[in-house]
């Protein structure tokens, strides 16, 4: 019997009608017919019909009829109902099933944590039917133990009366809702929001007395007001009904000062259109248009929460993001082929990391870009958290080239081992040996050692310079902290030993304790006068602050659309770059070009010698004489061998020799080069939200299932610390009594001696 297949007739868009003999019937729509046996899961079931009918899983009701019965219909909502269902059919070889949207319904449930009922989270003012749980006759509270917890901050209403009653324009469209006797609704949750309206536009707040799937009983909160409705089912149909209502008030508002509360799904509905059109729709700002146009009172935290769950409601769900995860790499690898996708989870299926390597960016980097990589993180802020580690690349003009990113739980020597692993098998093909520029912490320096094979590392110099910063603060005044960070960068970018000693002995003169941190900080993995890679003076691991920028603007998206948003910057960044270079007529690029012309035309000032020692070598003289080393690309400036280009020096040996100052340029900077690293696309991945249809090549890795983090964001606005950087130095207090810094006149706990008086 569980390899029966039964075709399911899936219809969608119409609508019930009563017959005579109080049986219903179906009309209108369209049908989708699909097969269905014991071994299909609710949710992918659910998830195709979304896809055939356009709509959304979270707001879709299934229902059937038993067999003989055409009068009552059965809700599908659960593994076993669908069990159920096939088990009810017998030898039949069809079932139909309706799908119906309950968007009214959905609007009034929060987003709350798995382990509760998704039909939890109402307010006072709308408490929703829980299947199964009784309803207190006088107090209108549900008593399932699921559900107490459930319950909204009380939101504010402005009494009718007001100063602001005639600014509550919004409100008004709702005073015709409830109209009173006779009036017929399609379901109870149609009628809990029609009079959830209702009560907002006539500003009272109101009670459930009695509440479940066959009546509802509402009284006036105020105490005493004779203000009341009662709604049930009419036989033998779906229809639900006003069969009394009390339509007088005798609070005069009165019961609005007891505090009114509305659902932050409610408010987050209200929003979800004026979100879409404006991301940035601040809380301050949803809280003073909730209160002018319906005359809610909210505070910043329930704006804040309301604006969450509309997010969610344009943007899906973070938890379903993290279940599409096996499906969205498929993608990637299906529409970009070569690329490299793949993640892990932990014991209990939770996310654990995600890697991302695009075709495209992979050939570029092996074809046009220098064998330079800049390793960063930044946190993410989405409702999970999680942080993006970055390999990072700089093509031949000094653009960003995003080469490898991932997306990691947390940031640790474990998760960085693992990035660079991953980065490894990558771009393994790249036979020249490599060089990083990264934090300096000791995880990362032993990952790198042991990943790559004699690779170098160069500690970023904001990093250490941050450090230094940070470990003096308090023992120096602002001047002395500043000239100790200028003397600091000054002998990390200076080319030469004598330069770099200058520089620690200027230290040295202000804090012999900076002179021992910098010499113990290993310069020969961030000096130019030691450093053994080529770093092409590009010393900062930020180097990439256009891909940051691209992450800061997707990093609360759920993790599937937040990487496909940061495909497409990618993507339009090779595009645009691919069409600018199709027009440069030079052979290097711009910002080479530029540098090498403003190199010759200082070369035109220096005086050239043949050196003693003969052979490609020869003396320049300037306001120093250099020596250079034409045939080994050598100059004793070492501008040279640090940048790629020759220096003014080199030029001047050249154009003495005639030799063309070009031919001696690496082969990174020129156009040729530049265009190879643009040459391939990154294709879009249609669909990034639905599942990928199950194929036997990907039927394995479609078969793991990925739940989110254990971590989750905390409420309010996530706390943006700023790195303190040269430019960022705040000024030390410095008393005016005993000349000691971090702390001023007031409270010193020096006593001077007063001054004496003569007789």
């Amino acid at each position: 019997m569980d390899a029966k297949k039964v075709i399911a007739i899936c219809q969608s868009g119409g609508e019930f009608v009563t017959n005579k003999d109080g049986s219903l019937s179906y009309s209108g729509g369209e049908a989708y017919a699909l097969d269905i046996d014991h071994q299909t899961q609710l949710q992918d079931f659910k998830s195709e019909l979304a896809d055939m009918f356009n709509c959304t899983t979270d707001t879709m009701t299934l229902k059937y009829f038993l067999p003989g019965n055409k009068k009552t219909l059965i809700t599908i909502s659960k593994d076993k109902d669908l069990q159920r269902m096939l088990n009810f059919l017998g030898d039949s070889s069809t079932a139909e099933i309706f799908i119906m949207s309950e968007e009214a319904a959905a609007r009034n449930v929060s987003n709350m944590p798995a382990s509760r009922s998704s039909r939890t989270t109402v307010s006072e003012a709308v408490v929703p039917v829980v299947e199964g749980a009784d309803v207190a006759a006088e107090t209108g509270t549900v008593t399932d133990q699921n559900n107490l917890s459930a319950y909204e901050t009380p939101l504010r209403v402005v009494p009718p009366g007001s100063s602001n009653d005639t600014h509550r324009k919004a409100a008004q469209q709702w005073e015709n809702t409830i109209t009173g006797v006779d009036q017929r609704f399609n379901s109870f949750s149609e009628f809990r929001e029609a009079l959830h309206k209702y009560s907002i536009a006539h500003g009272f707040a109101y009670r459930y007395k009695k509440n479940d799937s066959h009546r509802v009983t509402v009284k006036c909160k105020s105490q005493g007001c004779p203000w009341r409705i009662y709604a049930s089912r009419l036989s033998t149909t779906q229809l639900v009904c006003i069969k009394k209502m009390h339509a007088h008030h005798t609070c005069e508002g009165a019961a609005v000062k007891a505090g009114y509360r509305a659902t932050r799904g409610w408010v987050g509905s209200i929003i979800k259109e004026k979100l879409k059109v404006s991301p940035n729709y601040k809380p301050k700002d949803i809280a003073s248009d909730i209160k002018r146009e319906y005359g809610i009172q909210l505070n910043y935290s329930q704006a804040w929460r309301a604006k969450e769950i509309a997010r969610e409601q344009l943007q899906g769900s973070y938890k379903e993001a993290y279940t599409q995860l096996p499906s969205f790499c498929e993608k990637i690898k299906e529409t970009n082929p070569g690329s490299v996708a793949t993640f892990t989870t932990k014991e209990d299926s939770s996310f654990h990391r995600l890697f991302v390597s695009f075709h495209a960016c992979i050939v570029g980097f092996q074809q046009g870009c220098r064998p330079l990589i800049f390793l960063d993180s930044t946190p993410l802020n989405s409702k999970y958290q999680g942080v993006l580690l970055s390999a990072t690349a700089a093509d031949g003009n000094d653009g960003i080239f995003p080469v490898a990113f991932a997306v990691v739980d947390a940031e640790t020597d474990d998760n960085w081992h693992w990035f660079l692993m991953e980065l490894n098998s990558t771009i393994s093909s790249t036979s020249q040996q490599m060089t990083f520029v990264a934090d300096f912490n000791d995880g990362l320096k032993k990952s790198l050692a042991e990943v790559f094979d004699k690779c170098y590392h160069g500690y970023c110099v904001r990093h250490l310079a941050e450090k230094l910063n940070r470990d003096l603060k308090g023992q120096f005044s602002h001047e002395a902290r500043r000239f100790l960070i200028n003397d600091f960068y000054a002998a990390a970018y200076s080319p030469k030993l004598e330069g770099f000693q200058r520089s620690v002995e200027n230290i040295k003169g202000i804090s012999p304790d900076a002179y021992n941190w910098v010499i113990q900080s290993e310069p020969d993995h961030w000096a130019n006068a030691f450093f053994g890679g080529a770093r092409y003076n590009l010393m900062t691991s930020g180097f990439g602050q256009n891909f940051y920028s691209w992450v800061s603007e997707a990093n609360e998206l759920p993790i599937t659309q937040m990487i496909d948003v940061l495909r497409g910057k990618m993507m339009e960044s090779i595009y645009t770059r691919r069409v600018e270079s199709n027009q440069w007529t030079t052979k290097l690029t711009p910002l080479r070009e530029e540098k090498l012309q403003k190199e010759t035309i200082t070369a035109h000032t220096l005086q050239v010698s043949m050196s003693p020692h003969g052979g490609s070598t020869f003396e320049v003289h300037g306001e120093a004489v250099e020596i250079v080393d034409v045939d080994n690309w050598d100059c004793s400036c070492r501008a040279w061998q640090l940048e790629g280009l020759p220096c003014c020096h080199a030029i001047a040996v050249m154009e003495w020799t005639g030799r063309n100052p070009y031919d001696y340029c690496s082969r990174y900077f020129t156009v040729e080069s530049y265009r190879s690293t643009f040459a391939e696309s990154i294709q879009p991945v249609p669909d990034v939200d639905k599942p990928l249809p199950l194929t036997e090549s990907s039927s394995q890795a479609l078969s793991v299932t990925v739940t989110p983090p254990p971590t989750r964001r905390p409420p309010g606005r996530p706390k943006m610390k700023q790195p303190e950087s040269l430019d960022m130095i705040k000024r030390q207090l410095q008393c005016s009594n005993c000349k000691g810094l971090g702390h001023n006149k007031k409270t010193c706990k020096t006593t001077l001696p007063l001054p004496s008086i003569s007789s």
